[in-house]
């Protein structure tokens, strides 16, 4: 088979590799299309290697049909269509993916879109819906015409959560008003914490989630309500920030955060089969779908990559491989 292999931080390679074997417990996969990733670009800059045990091949989310199942698999067959979380190998004409963590791709739904669900519906799923936000609370969302921006406000809505989402122009905020957001704060132009306190009589929100990590956590801090909930996924701008304690003390807050890559098989296995009977419902009935900006096919990767890092999208950007 083929693969997208790192060369340099600047170059990628699609190169003939030996095609892996499903081990006891997986699947393998043939790949239809991946889906990108932030942790995916990190990875092309030797900023985040793949958990020990897993391919050096990026590429944590995928669609395609099973060609082959290992020893103790039971739900799936050859042939069965499917999308399914990975630690990586993604990037490939061919994917292992354990049993636990593969969806059924749903009739309504393309190849393309089904590669760009994964990721985005467990990371959404498990910081905000697994237990934390509650129906007819109020949450913000930084990113919000990222992928997992643009999920979360899907899955607010059908959650009974009210979500604001702040974007970067104009049209992004526009776009997040079309999906469902109640208030797109343009951070560009207006200040977000300014923003949270006049739309919520100063009550604050109750939860934040957040991929900017810098100084935003402080700011962040400051549109909590009692009680809320700051939820770290991604230091896009700096890993450190200075806090004020204060805030945590007066408002009760609490301080938190998860990635999703490391988790155990087990633990995510509990997610996806928690978001395929509470989620994956929607999307069966439309009422949920990924936004796909543009889909570049699997030899022009790096220009996928380029495309997340100049932040112009609005959504998903997948690859093609099939």
């Amino acid at each position: 088979m083929h693969a997208i292999y790192i060369k340099s931080p600047e170059e990628l390679v699609y190169a003939e590799t030996p095609m892996p074997s499903p081990k006891d417990g997986e699947v393998l996969i043939r790949v239809a299309a991946a889906g990108i990733n932030r942790a995916d670009i990190l990875q092309r800059q030797s900023k985040y290697p793949p958990p020990p045990g897993a391919s050096n091949v990026m590429g944590m989310e995928v669609s395609g049909e099973i060609a082959a199942v290992g020893q103790g698999v039971k739900r799936w067959k050859a042939g069965d269509k499917v999308c399914a979380l990975i630690e990586g190998g993604g990037y490939a004409e061919y994917a292992v993916a354990r049993e636990g963590q593969c969806f059924p791709v749903p009739k309504n739904i393309s190849m393309i879109e089904a590669a760009a669900l994964p990721e985005a519906l467990v990371t959404v799923y498990a910081n905000l819906f697994d237990g934390t936000v509650k129906a007819g609370e109020t949450i913000l969302v930084h990113g919000g015409s990222s992928g997992i921006g643009t999920t979360a406000i899907q899955m607010a809505k059908l959650f009974g959560v009210k979500i604001f989402v702040t974007a970067g122009s104009d049209e992004k905020c526009e776009a997040c008003r079309k999906l469902g957001a109640d208030l797109a704060i343009n951070y560009k132009t207006e200040d977000f914490v300014a923003a949270v306190e006049k739309a919520t009589g100063g009550q604050g929100v109750n939860a934040v989630l957040d991929m900017v990590g810098g100084d935003y956590v402080n700011r962040n801090l400051a549109t909590l309500a009692s009680f809320g909930r700051h939820i770290s996924i991604a230091t896009q701008q700096g890993k450190n920030a200075t806090v004020d304690f204060r805030l945590i003390m007066q408002k009760r807050a609490v301080v938190t955060g998860s990635t999703l890559r490391g988790r155990s098989p087990e633990e995510k296995a509990r997610l996806c089969r928690e978001v395929e009977a509470k989620v994956w419902p929607w999307v069966e009935k439309g009422q949920l779908k990924p936004l796909i900006y543009k889909t570049f096919p699997i030899k022009n990767a790096l220009d996928a990559h380029k495309m997340m890092e100049s932040s112009a999208h609005i959504g998903k950007i997948t690859l093609e491989v099939a």
